[in-house]
């Protein structure tokens, strides 16, 4: 009879620690992060759903599902014709496109989110919301409700939104790092604008880099002077993209983007964000942003608005065999540091030009989202060990992550960068476009638009970001410096600029 009073006692003891703490999470409390959040919700239910034996994902959808939201988003026509709907963002990159009229009425677009917290945190794609004049999420009862942007990061393709709302259903957060590839997993979101959709399939593939994030970064124009003259590049465009996925064959949609990933046990493990096909449906592999590169990105996003990344401060190659050869050296697999600019955490701790980046914490990399990944969950002033291999000895380095403004990163900076009083009236900025945009749209000259400045000359007229400029005044243009020297020559003050998009050829005057 005393053992039993003893273990009721212990019982109502665990129970009014777990209702006190989830108490205290409901009242809001802002010192705890997101994870911190989730452990207290999870501490006195967790999800204990075996993934051996017979195959049954019926507890794990059904304890995700309802936390999984619609979300719908409205554009204006400007927007919409340069960055489009997510389903057709998914169709823009493998193998379909913008295929709308244009029009001045605002258009809509629709994708998925999941919420993390009961008082409304929502992790979606940046291509879900970004650029969007309104974001209404359908809940799982069906409440309609306004969401706000907390933060946004083309880099990694998250954002982090909020709703005004109590007591939501909560998915729980895994761990990315343990996921195996053959270890089945679903999707859950909405895609193709149906109602909340499950699927199934396995992790196909890690750590995969597909070039999404990277489509619209163009080579400047002294690197393809020097690609025609020599056919290489010395130096190679750095980008700040992170591109780590996990690889799957479950059924992922146009609509499914900002959806779940989770295992078997019914944890997130990942973000659903892109698809490989010909068609812009599924007929091939689904891609999902990792859960432990998101947590960083969404804890930033909730303390700060923006991501504080940290930098290495080094432009890299993978290294395979064809790589090896071309560069003379013995590795075959690695990273060869190509370039070290002065003032970055590498060249602070004295990783040179020609070092092979060998580990990351002890751990052996192949390719660049191995790296990329592990250093996209850090942050400025956290500390950093690479093995690197020199002259064919192993050498280990602890470096300290540095800080966008730090001098000489390795950063992104988008060719043909607007530059002088004339473009900066435009208010936009230019990079050559790609021999292969136009020979999709039959033009022998052109730039792309990509940046747009709101309340300047290009935002007035209308004219998206992604458009291309085929002419100003009559005059090619096929980089900044010909825009520059274009602008000029109008007469009766007048300009003219022409150009063609998605939906057709265009000519303004102002």
């Amino acid at each position: 009879m005393k053992r039993i009073g003893l273990i009721l006692l212990a019982a109502l003891v665990g129970g009014a620690s777990a209702i006190g703490a989830y108490k205290l999470l409901e009242r809001g409390n802002d010192g705890l992060s997101l994870t911190e959040k989730q452990n207290v919700l999870f501490a006195s239910n967790p999800i204990k759903i075996s993934s051996a034996g017979t195959v049954d994902f019926v507890q794990a959808a059904a304890a995700v599902s309802p936390a999984v939201v619609h979300i719908r988003t409205t554009f204006n026509s400007s927007t919409s014709e340069s960055q489009g709907s997510p389903m057709d963002l998914m169709e823009q990159f493998f193998g379909g496109g913008g295929r709308g009229m244009r029009s001045r009425a605002p258009r809509a677009a629709s994708g998925s989110g999941v919420i993390l917290t009961p008082d409304g945190y929502i992790v979606t794609n940046n291509h879900v919301v970004e650029n969007s004049q309104k974001i209404e999420v359908i809940l799982s009862d069906r409440r309609k409700v306004t969401a706000k942007v907390i933060g946004t990061d083309p880099n990694t393709d998250l954002a982090l939104i909020k709703v005004d709302a109590t007591n939501l259903p909560v998915v729980k957060m895994g761990n990315s790092d343990n996921v195996q590839v053959g270890e089945w997993v679903l999707a859950v979101g909405f895609p193709l604008d149906l109602q909340t959709t499950v699927t199934a399939g396995i992790v196909s593939a890690k750590a995969r880099k597909i070039g999404i994030l990277d489509r619209q970064q163009e080579f400047t124009e002294e690197q393809q002077e020097e690609y025609r003259r020599t056919g290489k590049i010395s130096k190679l465009p750095a980008s700040n993209s992170i591109e780590s996925y996990i690889q799957t064959d479950a059924a992922i949609n146009p609509g499914n983007s900002g959806g779940a990933l989770v295992n078997a046990n019914g944890e997130l493990v990942g973000i659903n964000a892109a698809i490989a096909s010909e068609t812009g449906r599924n007929e091939g592999y689904g891609f999902a942003i990792p859960v432990n590169l998101a947590k960083k990105i969404l804890e930033d996003f909730r303390k700060y608005g923006a991501v504080k990344r940290g930098y290495i401060g080094v432009s890299f190659q993978p290294l395979d065999a064809d790589r090896a050869s071309e560069l003379n050296v013995k590795d075959n697999s690695g990273l060869y540091v190509s370039d070290v600019p002065a003032g970055g955490a590498a060249a602070a701790a004295g990783i040179k030009a020609g070092d092979i980046i060998k580990k990351v914490e002890g751990v052996e990399i192949y390719d660049s989202p191995d790296l990329q990944e592990k250093v996209g969950r850090l942050s400025p002033g956290d500390k950093l060990q690479l093995t690197i291999s020199r002259d064919g000895v192993l050498k280990n380095i602890d470096l300290t992550l540095r800080g966008e403004s730090s001098v000489g990163l390795a950063k992104v900076v988008p060719a043909g960068k607007a530059t002088g009083a004339s473009i900066g009236k435009l208010g936009a900025s230019f990079a050559p476009a790609s021999p292969a945009l136009k020979a999709k749209y039959g033009v022998k000259s052109g730039v792309v638009v990509t940046n747009v400045e709101s309340g300047k000359v290009f935002d007035g007229l209308d004219i998206p970001k992604g458009m291309i400029i085929t002419s100003i005044n009559g005059k090619p243009v096929n980089s900044a410096k010909d825009v520059e020297a274009a602008l000029p020559t109008s007469r009766n003050g007048m300009t003219t600029v022409t150009g063609v998009g998605p939906n057709g050829n265009y000519s303004f005057t102002f």
